[in-house]
């Protein structure tokens, strides 16, 4: 897997996204740290809608930054992402209101919403390859996992030493990093769609994605994987807490089973995905999520509360899945796309996975408080099993490849035909929606 950062660019750009997640980790302590001093007991409330923010910033502005900036040097929009995470980042710690905490907050999001998916379209334009791009794919993974470790340990020891006011100074350290990695990689040229008007841009995303049978599907798929990975970030703490009288060590203990369960999944995933097709990989993680889920309610309503070993067990065979699930989505936006479309379509996948948290985040809060965590695990298991099986209907085979159609539509001396086809008869390319295929082919 590592030999991917032998190519020099993604070299770069990797260490980059390194140096900005543990600085978005430190933010996350401090954030915590800074609610409690200033709303005390409600900041647990603090935290929860500075978190739903968040989902609004990216699934309300990603598509909005796309149409905005795609015309701009792809290299420029990072950095200026990056540098206003930094300010604010530097502005954090002069914050006296809660509210104060809810508008820098929504920025450093929006602009973060500006930064990721332009960051993620020009992963695949550097590295050709899908072996390699596989590869980066389970490193992305991998690092994102190890940020939740690492972090807080580098937390917990700047903390022996330093305010946590100064941790926000860590956070702009990490964004800064980040922009002078980029300032010398070398980008390539904007792959974005410049024709048309900015409704056309704002859409075009969107629109490529929902006409795609395997993308229809991915998002099905996104849905199950929240609804695993929302009931551990949001309701793990009460269930070690208030069930197992677990201390805040046994909670670092229960979210380092979920992430060592990612881990595991993105070291296997390379390999894995040279004998299986995506599909199926993904779907059988669904399946897994919904039978860990339910699986565990059904215990749980039967025996009482299972033992802690067999709790961090089905936390890490969560983990496990939910990566299986998360990780190939790259791969499936690469191959069912243009160059071109691509800043659009992952800003697309983007936006509309992050509408599933949006979803699964306050509902895991909601039922656990009111139904209670072995229902609400249920719930959630059954939610699962319906996001699979749409995934299952929406997405009926693997199609990539030369898929046969005809284009009825299009004029005989139509570009297209004069290359593809002669008098208009069907013929076979590699299939993906654009101006000219705006249908996903259902014969042939």
């Amino acid at each position: 897997m590592l030999t991917v950062l032998t190519h020099p660019v993604y070299a770069k750009l990797f260490s980059a996204q390194i140096v900005a997640l543990l600085g978005t980790g430190l933010l996350t302590i401090a954030l915590g740290l800074m609610a409690y001093e200033l709303a005390g007991e409600s900041a647990g409330q603090v935290l929860g809608l500075a978190l739903t923010l968040k989902m609004v910033a990216y699934v309300g502005f990603s598509p909005i930054a796309n149409a905005l900036f795609v015309r701009l040097d792809r290299k420029t929009v990072l950095i200026v992402a990056d540098l206003i995470r930094a300010l604010i980042a530097l502005l954090l710690p002069f914050v006296d209101a809660v509210w104060q905490i809810f508008g820098l907050i929504f920025i450093l999001q929006a602009a973060s919403a500006t930064f990721t998916p332009a960051f993620q379209a020009v992963i695949p334009d550097i590295l050709k390859d899908e072996a390699d791009y596989t590869k980066a794919l389970s490193l992305s993974r991998l690092a994102y996992d190890l940020e939740n470790i690492i972090s807080p340990a580098l937390a917990g020891l700047l903390l022996s030493f330093i305010s946590f006011h100064w941790l926000f100074a860590g956070t702009a350290i990490g964004f800064f990093g980040s922009i002078l990695l980029i300032a010398i990689a070398t980008i390539p040229q904007n792959g974005g769609q410049e024709t048309g008007g900015f409704i056309d841009r704002l859409t075009r995303g969107t629109r490529i994605y929902l006409a795609t049978p395997r993308l229809r599907g991915l998002l099905a798929l996104n849905f199950a994987a929240t609804t695993g990975g929302a009931m551990v970030i949001v309701n793990s703490v009460v269930i070690v807490r208030s069930e197992f009288q677990g201390s805040a060590s046994d909670l670092a203990l229960a979210m380092g089973a979920f992430g060592a369960g990612s881990m595991i999944s993105a070291l296997a995933l390379p390999r894995l995905l040279d004998r299986l097709q995506d599909r199926s990989v993904m779907i059988y993680g669904a399946i897994l999520i919904a039978l860990i889920s339910t699986g565990f309610a059904f215990y749980t309503f039967t025996y009482g509360w299972a033992s802690w070993s067999l709790f961090l067990i089905a936390w890490l065979l969560i983990g496990l899945t939910y990566s299986a699930i998360l990780t190939p989505s790259g791969r499936l936006l690469r191959r069912s796309s243009h160059k071109s479309d691509r800043p659009a379509l992952f800003a697309a996948h983007f936006a509309l996975s992050h509408a599933c948290w949006l979803v699964t985040y306050p509902l895991a809060g909601i039922l656990g408080n009111s139904l209670g965590l072995a229902p609400t695990m249920l719930v959630f298991g059954l939610l699962a099993v319906l996001a699979t099986l749409a995934a299952v209907w929406l997405w009926r085979a693997e199609t990539a490849g030369k898929l046969e159609h005809s284009h009825d539509d299009l004029p005989q001396d139509h570009p297209h035909l004069l290359r593809y086809a002669k008098n208009g008869k069907p013929h076979r390319h590699d299939f993906v929606i654009d101006d000219e295929h705006r249908v996903w082919p259902t014969n042939g």
